[in-house]
Formats: structure tokens, sequence, C-alpha cells
């Protein structure tokens, strides 16, 4: 059975994005590799779901001076439906997550996890965006190029 210290470690750590897959091998290890009575199960379930629900998901993108530092040439379209991806800005770097058209962009190239370059033709782009005001609008309509942002 796990001490009280035990269970606390488990249950108190950090929500951030580093911390996640922490808090999962921990917690498999708690269910795993100790006996753990139904309740002690049933409150890990719940801050972990919780743990994982308090996450706003974003990316962290990076915007190079040239072409060969990027990973993704990107082009801004006029309209939102040319849009291979609708991109949101977040403002803190905190809500960055996932590939789902909320951007953060870093200020340094070692932050992010894409480095992207804006080029002046829709011919030279792998990806075309559209910026959009409300981030539940943010999101693929073309998830053939989804690839690009993994």
């Amino acid at each position: 059975m796990l001490g009280k210290n035990t269970i606390s470690s488990c249950a108190r750590r950090n929500a951030g994005a580093f911390f996640r897959k922490i808090i999962v091998k921990e917690v498999i290890f708690c269910i795993f590799y100790h006996q753990i009575n139904t309740k002690m199960m049933k409150s890990l379930l719940i801050i972990f779901l919780f743990i994982l629900g308090v996450k706003v998901n974003a990316q962290k993108v990076f915007s190079t001076q040239y072409s060969s530092q990027a990973d993704v040439k990107v082009f801004v379209v006029e309209y939102e439906s040319q849009a291979d991806l609708k991109v949101y800005k977040v403002d803190y770097d905190s809500q960055a997550g996932s590939n789902n058209g909320k951007w953060f962009f870093t200020q340094y190239a070692s932050q992010a996890k894409k480095k992207i370059f804006f080029v002046d033709y829709e011919s030279q782009a792998d990806l075309k965006i559209f910026f959009v005001k409300y981030d539940s609008q943010a999101g693929w309509r073309n998830k053939d190029k989804q690839h690009l942002m993994y």
C-alpha cells in the first residue's frame, strides 16, 4: 500500500506541458507497481484527468529570417476558404501544446517546436494559413497538410 508521501508526489505535479509525461509515467507506476485500493485509484484518476483537461492546446512556432532555416514555408492567404490551416495567435507560451492551429510565436528558435518562414508567393508555400480573430475558429481545413506541423 502507498504511503501518504507517495500519493502526494503523484498528485502534486506541475500541470505544465513539460511535466505531463512524468505524470503519466508516475501514475502508471503507482497503479502497476503498488497495491492501490479503489478509493486511491479513483482519486488518482480524477487528478490525472483534471491535469490533462486544464491545458489549452497550441503550438510554439518561430518565424525565421531565411527560408533555408525553416521547417515549413508559410503563405498568409486573404480569405479563409483558401487556407489549409486557420491560425489563432495565443498570448502565452503556457497555452502551447498540440497541432490545432493555436500558435504561440517564440522569441528564440530553440524555444519553438516548428520554425516557419513567411513567403511572398503562394506557389512557394508548403502551407497556406489564415489568421482568425477567435480561438474557437482555429483548426485544420486541409488535413492532408497536418503532418507539416508535427
